[in-house]
């Protein structure tokens, strides 16, 4: 059996590699996707009055609807999905500066920047329990910057986040929840409250407790 040159092999696993980036990049949004590319469209269709819900990071009903009337009246084929044709021209149309996935890396970095990244994501991950749940706000900067809820955005504020804490954001905006569903977090060094510290706990990652 002849020996396939090396030159060819390192050709073809580089050809695979850029393939499946490029179709990962072009991946369809559509009814249950959840990502920061979900709330990138959701930000878009909602600075060009197209989408009222809430920016959740999920890909509902709601924003079905909004992407087909930006279809319609774009001339666009009206599937309800955002592909490369739908998302080329929500870009042209509706420039935006991310402020959401901001907000929320922001929080993170604000209220576990010394944690594990996976304590990180779980942080991430109870702003988006409570953005599904209807006790509280149904979008993710109304989560974060609820009146007496976390301290570090009692003035409308956040830090700049770090590169890390975009990237824990973003694996939280996937569905990832290493808190396993948990509406609350508190470090129980500086946490006295008798209500929080009765709270079913869900899990105990770094610094922080998660609970119900």
């Amino acid at each position: 059996m002849k020996k396939i040159p090396t030159l060819i092999l390192t050709c073809a696993c580089a050809l695979s590699i850029l393939g499946a980036s490029t179709t990962a990049s072009a991946a369809t949004l559509q009814k249950g996707s959840r990502s920061s590319k979900v709330v990138e469209v959701q930000e878009r269709l909602n600075k060009i009055n197209y989408f009222w819900a809430g920016i959740s990071g999920y890909y509902g009903d709601k924003t079905v609807a909004a992407v087909k009337k930006f279809q319609r009246v774009n001339n666009l084929a009206i599937d309800g999905k955002v592909g490369p044709k739908t998302e080329a021209k929500l870009k042209a149309k509706a420039p935006i500066n991310n402020k959401v996935l901001k907000h929320l890396a922001g929080i993170i970095q604000d209220e576990a920047g010394g944690e594990s990244f996976t304590g990180q994501v779980a942080v991430g991950a109870v702003i988006l329990n409570r953005v599904q749940n209807s006790a509280f706000p149904n979008a993710i900067t109304n989560v974060i910057f609820q009146k007496g809820q976390f301290a570090p955005a009692a003035d409308g504020k956040l830090s700049v986040p770090t590169a890390g804490a975009y990237e824990a954001a973003r694996r939280a905006l996937t569905g990832y929840d290493p808190s396993k569903g948990a509406l609350y977090f508190y470090n129980p060094k500086y946490t006295s409250s008798s209500w929080m510290s009765s709270r079913p706990v869900t899990q105990r990652l770094g610094n922080h407790v998660f609970t119900k």
